[in-house]
């Protein structure tokens, strides 16, 4: 059995019990998110959805990718792009469109919103050649791998980075993911996973960031503080010289992570940032916690966390260790639920849960990895390309937009309002599994089309009933989302009303159409 040369703290939390309180961003979060469904920070600031209820479509180059986003109706219509195969330089073509901003040999997600990535059947491979997010949001990356990407100025360059997001961000969830690099700096390879110039509302979980000289960093410079609010929990960081993270001003929460070989410094928090480090295992490393090669302090809060086989140096200049008995120097409130695995059991849980691969298991909270929710859009095969094209939105103006809207009773943290907003980060649910929400106008409206969007980790319609509500004549039913037409009505209220359905129904959008 290994001795660790660092104290071992004693107070380890048992498995979930530990619940954070719920948070009071522009979206309530629930105490604890459904298995595989989105977490953390990426929860706040009205949630990430990515391309939930929108068209779903295959590709096997990266020139695909452009073109899926390029051939979208609008830059924020919700697309989810799966992938399989090896995405390169050969494949990745500038693809042009009023819907996109794209360049060769990266993919490029820039200046757009409501799009998700995921690998699917043999998996999805991004060969030395990244992903960059640049004045985007809601962003969903999911069950890829990217490696060995390198520094600008080389033959297979996009910038450095794996991931890199900058230039206001908001809203990216990266989840089950590996990212991993042949060397260091000196190598020719950069960060794994970057956030830079007022980046904000990240969740990395999942995922594996190995064989790099960088892990990763939050912010770019000293004055580069406008970044934060980004959550990782149950990663594997393997075989990583520094940064991992280095945070420069903002909030870091990470949690049940697994730290092996962190040949030089780990989570370095400068520059007044603020890092809440609970539950993580650190294993055969060196100087994991602190503040290194700066004096600009930053600061943290430690609970639960195992030190096994871990080194400290003497504190000196610029280079401040918080061990060899690390001990809080700030408090940090978290705004959204969670659930702590027990630390001594993190590196089994994130060995059978972390990176692409894996099914997208998770864990439970007692240890215990398990499959996500049936009713996740989960990356599985579906064999063919999925094409539901229905769930595009119809030619023409939606009606809801500026209109009424009422219901029955509704689940806590949602409102009537956020299925005419637009925004499909928003929704209502019913109080149960059925309810009914409506569109109004204050003088009659003729509609013969809507379109049902729901957010991610929604429920599925088993039945549905459109109606017009100053009649109760039934337009039209059926069952799941997307767009149905009927005779042309002029009404004042149009009423979804769902007599059944699997899980809770979250309604993002109830569009309505003239035609």
């Amino acid at each position: 059995m290994r001795r660790a040369v660092a104290v071992r703290l004693s107070a380890l939390l048992a498995a979930g019990a530990l619940t954070a309180a719920t948070g009071v961003a522009l979206s309530t979060t629930t105490a604890s998110a459904a298995a595989g469904g989105v977490t953390g920070y990426a929860t706040q600031n009205g949630g990430t959805t990515g391309g939930a209820g929108g068209q779903t479509v295959r590709a096997t180059t990266g020139t695909a990718i452009h073109q899926a986003l390029c051939s979208r109706a609008s830059s924020s219509t919700p697309i989810t792009i799966q992938v399989e195969g090896t995405i390169n330089h050969g494949n990745t073509a500038k693809v042009s469109g009023s819907s996109c901003n794209t360049a060769a040999g990266v993919i490029e997600l820039k200046q757009i919103s409501n799009v998700t990535i995921v690998g699917v059947g043999n998996g999805a491979v991004f060969d030395q050649l990244g992903i960059h997010i640049r004045e985007s949001r809601n962003i969903i990356i999911q069950n890829v791998t990217v490696r060995n990407v390198k520094k600008s100025g080389s033959p297979t360059s996009n910038g450095g980075d794996a991931i890199g997001m900058e230039s206001g961000v908001r809203n990216v969830w990266v989840d089950h993911v590996t990212l991993e690099a042949s060397g260091g700096e000196s190598e020719g390879y950069d960060g794994l996973f970057d956030m830079k110039d007022n980046t904000q509302y990240v969740t990395l979980s999942y995922s594996i960031l190995r064989n790099s000289g960088r892990g990763g960093l939050i912010g770019s410079s000293e004055s580069d503080t406008s970044n934060g609010y980004v959550t990782f929990h149950h990663n594997l960081y393997e075989n990583i010289d520094s940064r991992a993270p280095l945070l420069r001003g903002g909030i870091a929460h990470m949690y049940n992570n697994h730290y092996k070989r962190l040949n030089e410094s780990g989570i370095n928090s400068r520059a007044g940032a603020r890092a809440k480090v609970d539950n993580n295992y650190f294993e055969d490393s060196k100087d994991v916690l602190g503040t290194f090669y700066t004096d600009a302090a930053g600061y943290w809060q430690v609970s639960g966390n195992v030190f096994d086989n871990v080194t400290w140096s003497s504190r000196s200049g610029d280079h401040n260790p918080a061990g060899p008995n690390p001990t809080s120097n700030t408090s940090v409130s978290i705004p959204y639920g969670f659930t702590l695995d027990g630390a001594n059991c993190v590196p089994n849980v994130v060995a059978q849960t972390a990176g692409a691969g894996k099914g997208l298991k998770v864990s439970d909270g007692s240890c215990t990895p398990q499959s996500p929710d049936p009713t996740d859009p989960g990356p599985t095969d579906p064999g063919e390309p999925t094409d539901p094209g229905p769930t595009d939105p119809p030619a023409g103006t939606n009606l809801s937009l500026g209109a009424g809207a009422d219901g029955s009773s509704k689940a806590s943290g949602t409102s009537y309002g956020n299925v005419v907003d637009g925004n499909t980060g928003t929704y209502w649910s019913p109080s149960g599994s059925t309810g009914s929400v409506s569109v109004k106008w204050g003088s009659a409206t003729t509609v013969s089309k809507v379109n049902i969007r729901l957010a991610f980790g929604s429920g599925t319609i088993g039945a549905y009933r459109l109606l017009n509500h100053d009649t109760g004549a039934v337009l039209a039913s059926g069952s799941g989302a997307g767009t149905v037409s009927f005779s042309p009505a002029s009404l004042k209220k149009i009423t979804l009303e769902i007599t059944n359905a699997s899980g809770t129904p979250r309604i993002a959008e109830f569009e309505t159409y003239a035609s």
